[in-house]
């Protein structure tokens, strides 16, 4: 059974196994993580317990330091990992991120990502715009 539920015709959003994203609420565990993931789902979970953390306050200057284990997604073509990584980039502002969402944004203008019941471009146009303000 996989650990992550995908957007689908009626959410659009993942849901992830809540005991499994608390384990994983720890900076050394998401960036050792990123490092070698065994898959999509967990690059997904790694994402959405580092993006929870930004939300309850973690240290926006130790999350910035994740940016090389971060980074080596910034070319990826899933709807799901961009949009989170968006939504991290948009909180932490890490100066280096704005080529790659202006690159995100670039590339799904050009060829759409498959229909995946949601827009990943809202929100990395709206990091774009954070990142402007």
């Amino acid at each position: 059974m996989n650990s992550v539920s995908y957007p689908n015709q009626y959410r659009n959003y993942c849901v992830f196994d809540e005991n499994r994203i608390r384990a994983k609420k720890n900076l050394a565990l998401i960036s050792s993580s990123l490092e070698n993931p065994k898959s999509e789902d967990e690059v997904l979970e790694d994402l959405y317990a580092l993006n929870l953390m930004l939300d309850e306050g973690a240290d926006v200057e130790e999350v910035k330091k994740l940016y090389p284990a971060l980074s080596k997604y910034n070319n990826t073509k899933s709807p799901n990992v961009q949009t989170f990584l968006a939504g991290i980039y948009r909180k932490t502002k890490i100066p280096d991120a704005f080529g790659p969402l202006v690159r995100m944004l670039i590339q799904n203008s050009i060829n759409q990502p498959e229909n995946c019941g949601f827009d990943p471009d809202e929100e990395i146009g709206g990091a774009i715009l954070d990142y402007l303000a």
